[in-house]
């Protein structure tokens, strides 16, 4: 059973785009099963860190949202840490907007006392 994921990329600012997309590629084609769609890649470009990793301030980003096996992420993730232009990643499961309810005002309860 397959299940969707997100992965957030944070690669090394000096890369170029073309080398970004050969690293994307290598990754994907880790997970990536017959009959089930390719990987939807949203490229977010170079941003400023909120802190320095490994001595570097920028960072070019890619959001990569796909469908897996859970059996298949070990090695996906173990390629990822291995590779030295991602400087960070975070891999999740995406369980798609959730509702979140907003309370407004006073309970109840505290109306009462």
């Amino acid at each position: 059973m397959t299940h969707q994921y997100e992965v957030v990329y944070i690669f090394d600012s000096t890369l170029e785009e073309s080398t970004i997309n050969e690293k994307l590629e290598k990754f994907h084609a880790l997970i990536r099963k017959d009959g089930v769609d390719a990987p939807t890649v949203d490229h977010w470009g170079k941003r400023t860190l909120a802190y320095p990793i490994q001595k570097k301030e920028t960072g070019s980003y890619a959001v990569a949202r796909f469908d897996a096996e859970p059996s298949a992420l070990p090695e996906f993730e173990r390629a990822i840490k291995l590779d030295d232009g991602v400087l960070r990643h975070l891999v999740v499961v995406h369980e798609g907007a959730q509702a979140v309810p907003v309370a407004t005002g006073k309970s109840d309860e505290e109306d009462d006392e």
